[in-house]
This record gives C-alpha cells, sequence and structure tokens, in this order.
C-alpha cells in the first residue's frame, strides 16, 4: 500500500514535470523559433520541415527507443519514462491546441532566459522521483552499456547533432540564442535536483576542535560531528570537526575559530543535500548580540 502511494505520488510530480516542459516547449521555444537538443530538438525539426505535429513524432521517436532500452531502463525508471513519455506527447497536443500567447516583445535573450528556466523546472522535477521522457537518456545508456561511450559525452556529442541539424531551418543567431536556453537550463535542473538547497560543510582541523564545537553549538545552535583522523606529518591523532552551515554563517565560524585557534586548518565544501535523523536543515533564529563565551582556565 505505501509503495503504491509512493509510485502516484512520484506520477503527480512527473506529470507536473511534463505539464510545465511542455508549456515552454509550445509558448517559448516555438514561439519564438527557439531550437532544442536531443530528440526535442528533432521533433523541432520535423515540425519546420515538415509540419509533423511534436505530439505525435515525440511518440512515434521515443516508444521505440524505450522498448529497446526496457531493460537497461529498470522496472522504476521504465515505468516513469513511460509515464514521462505519453504525458508528455498529450500535454504538447494540448498547449499546441489552447496556446497561451506571452508578450517579451521579440526580446529572444529574454525568451531564451525563460525557456530554459521553465524547462529546466520541468525537467528538474521529473529527473528528481527519477523519471525521464525518454529519447536520448534512453539513447545515451545504451550507449553506455553497450559501446562504454559515457552518459556525459554521448549527450554532448548528440545535442551537437541536433542543433547542427537545426541550421537547416534557424539562422546562426537562433542556434547561439539556443546555447543559452541550454545553459540555463542545465542550472535549474541542478537548482531543482538539490532541492534548493543552499549549505556548506566545514571540515575544521585543529588542537582545539572541542572548544571550537562547543561555541558552535552555543552560537550558531548547529549541530557538529568528530571524526578521527591523524596527521600524515606529525602521525598525531587529532578529532577532525565537522558541520553543515549556511553560506552566512561561514564567516563567522572562521572568525570563531581563528580566535580559539590560529593554526587551524578550515576546508570549506559544497553540500547538495543532508539527509538523516535528528538533522533539520533549517536557519535557527538570529540573535542580535553575540560573544564567544570565555574557556575557563
Amino acid at each position: 500500500m505505501e509503495e503504491k502511494s509512493f509510485y502516484v505520488k512520484d506520477s503527480i510530480i512527473i506529470l507536473f514535470g511534463t505539464a510545465l516542459y511542455a508549456f515552454g516547449l509550445v509558448n517559448i521555444n516555438i514561439a519564438n523559433d527557439l531550437a532544442e537538443g536531443g530528440v526535442t530538438g528533432i521533433t523541432l525539426i520535423l515540425l519546420a520541415l515538415f509540419n509533423i505535429d511534436p505530439a505525435y513524432s515525440t511518440l512515434l521517436i521515443n516508444i521505440p527507443l524505450i522498448l529497446i532500452g526496457g531493460k537497461i531502463l529498470g522496472k522504476h525508471a521504465f515505468y516513469y519514462t513511460i509515464i514521462g513519455t505519453l504525458s508528455l506527447s498529450a500535454f504538447l497536443w494540448i498547449f499546441q491546441r489552447f496556446p497561451v500567447s506571452i508578450n517579451l516583445d521579440h526580446d529572444l535573450l529574454i525568451a531564451s532566459l525563460l525557456a530554459g528556466l521553465v524547462g529546466g523546472a520541468g525537467s528538474g522535477l521529473i529527473y528528481r522521483v527519477g523519471g525521464t521522457t525518454g529519447g536520448s537518456d534512453v539513447i545515451a545508456r545504451i550507449l553506455e552499456k553497450n559501446f562504454g561511450v559515457s552518459m556525459g559525452r554521448s549527450l554532448l556529442l548528440f545535442d551537437v547533432f541536433v542543433l547542427t541539424l537545426s541550421l537547416t531551418y534557424l539562422d546562426v543567431k537562433r542556434i547561439m540564442y539556443t546555447l543559452i536556453v541550454s545553459f540555463v537550463f542545465s542550472k535549474i535542473v541542478d537548482s531543482v535536483l538539490d532541492g534548493a538547497y543552499s549549505a556548506k560543510g566545514m571540515l575544521v582541523i585543529s588542537n582545539c576542535s572541542e572548544d571550537i564545537g562547543e561555541v558552535i553549538m552555543a552560537m550558531l545552535e548547529r549541530g557538529v560531528t568528530y571524526l578521527s583522523g591523524t596527521g600524515g606529518y606529525s602521525q598525531i591523532d587529532k578529532k577532525i570537526l565537522y558541520v553543515v552551515v549556511s553560506p552566512s554563517e561561514i564567516i563567522e565560524i572562521k572568525r570563531i575559530v581563528h580566535e580559539l585557534d590560529p593554526k587551524a586548518f578550515i576546508s570549506v565544501t559544497n553540500v547538495h543535500e543532508a539527509i538523516g535523523e535528528g538533522f533539520t536543515y533549517a536557519k535557527p533564529e538570529k540573535k542580535l548580540f553575540r560573544k564567544i563565551p570565555k574557556k575557563e582556565t
């Protein structure tokens, strides 16, 4: 029962994501003569050259690919990809029959940014639950499994190939604006997959790790973790402090560390997601005045 509700929830997210993606494709990309990469780009070429509805060409191209790559995709991905492909085709059909006019004053830059934003948000939601809309993703997985070609390389080559073909109906100017779409698209997809999660992980190597940890827990209300480490040169065992904080708190932690141990080593890394019992990444309530408590001697 729980697994069934899990499928239903993911399916709803995929439907919403494909609706958003289809809306952007019809009302922004097609309306402003912007190309696309991947299989979607091929459907736009077929529309421009042969007036074939993308709603139909999406099915004609994707369904055979999905059936061929069924074993590679796995049970869940196969099921979600079928939903994604069918719903994308359906929404493309609907939005072409009931278009929405978006007045951008013929500004291709704004159109490119908006196309990347909407398309990236829709695709990000689909990818977030493990779904795809078929197409180049399936081709890339087939090439990786059978020929050892990495997915990143095959996806890039396929996009370059499709954009080159798009020159048959678009000029270089619009192709260059399409590259802006692709850049914004990738950034938005990453943001959605990361859950718009903005955090930093900090490693502090110091002889005063416990003192530093106590101050961070008291002043910033952040939990800390102590890891065991040994100095490569000194061969001395040390406690390494690890803490996840918001970017705005990095300066404050650096100040705390410097005051307690000016010789401490600090490493700051990006944190894409934090999951675990007892951990909630919520920004603590800020106090007006803070002082570092003095260590009793």
